[in-house]
């Protein structure tokens, strides 16, 4: 029993960490995105640079992003309730959607942008050589936040946290792809700005879209990858038991799962050992998969 109750402390005090670790991880973002946004926005419209403006509302957008990610990580640690028979984890799902959409606005902004300017060349003005080492800065300080965040991502397990850190990563390769526009305007190509900004705007919208789509269809309840579904139905299985099962059903609850199963059980033992084989499967898919809750139904099975 003491085992026991060590190895839950030892869990409660593992998850109070990777907590911790999620919103460090969303503070350091919020304020590199804070001074990058200001910095960019500044320097590029004293500079003339259309391509570094539109990195810098990138970075604004960010910075938006992360105060959902941080409404969403607060939110989803909330346990089951009255209210929420399944608890909060689903504001992860949500943010992953806001995230998304915010994506989708920002570039679709940048797009019409740089079309605007590049339909009159003429306007495009030769920008300051401060504003290729302010690209060059936001590349370098980009970089290191997606490694940064994907590492604690990967480490707490948590998908919206992933796609923040991604999010970071299309900053970075936005901020090249700026900083070679200011490289061929400076060589004397001024339609090389506007350019980035339009390829800027384009990986945008196709990331935002992405989030978008995913968080959508989660909340739709859709069904986890077969990868997933495959190894519950083989933990199902391997149940001493359980003869066979029918109707395993899956859908997501931020990064959880909820399950529902069908479980064929021998019909000649009691319903106490039945109930018990339900509760050994219970605990060894719980136990071994990110199941929030698995729902079994048992159905019996007599030798004809």
């Amino acid at each position: 029993m003491g085992n026991f109750t060590q190895e839950i402390e030892m869990e409660e005090e593992s998850s109070l960490k990777s907590k911790r670790a999620a919103k460090k991880s969303i503070w350091v973002s919020a304020f590199v995105n804070l001074w990058l946004s200001i910095a960019q926005i500044a320097i590029g419209i004293l500079s003339g640079s259309q391509g570094l403006i539109a990195d810098g509302v990138h970075s604004l957008s960010d910075l938006g992003a992360d105060f959902v990610a941080l409404v969403a990580t607060w939110k989803s640690q909330k346990k089951a309730d009255t209210d929420y028979h399944y608890g909060y984890k689903r504001y992860e799902n949500l943010a992953s959607m806001i995230l998304g959409g915010l994506l989708l606005v920002v570039g679709i902004g940048m797009i019409w942008s740089a079309v605007h300017k590049l339909q009159t060349p003429e306007s495009i003005p030769t920008v300051h050589l401060i504003a290729l080492w302010t690209a060059l800065g936001a590349l370098m300080a980009k970089e290191l936040l997606f490694r940064y965040m994907l590492s604690v991502a990967q480490k707490v397990k948590s998908s919206m946290l992933i796609a923040n850190a991604w999010h970071a990563r299309s900053d970075a390769a936005s901020s090249l792809v700026v900083a070679i526009g200011i490289v061929g305007n400076l060589a004397g190509y001024p339609i090389l700005d506007p350019i980035a900004a339009l390829i800027v705007g384009f990986v945008v919208s196709k990331m935002g879209w992405k989030f978008l789509w995913d968080a959508t269809q989660d909340l739709l309840d859709r069904s986890v990858s077969e990868e997933q579904v495959a190894s519950i139905a083989a933990e199902i299985s391997a149940t001493p038991g359980v003869i066979g099962f029918h109707e395993l059903k899956t859908r997501k609850a931020g990064d959880m799962i909820l399950a529902d199963v069908h479980l064929d059980i021998d019909g000649s033992i009691t319903v106490a050992e039945g109930h018990a084989i339900a509760k050994s499967v219970k605990a060894n898919v719980m136990s071994k998969h990110p199941v929030l809750y698995i729902m079994i139904h048992v159905d019996p099975v007599f030798n004809q």
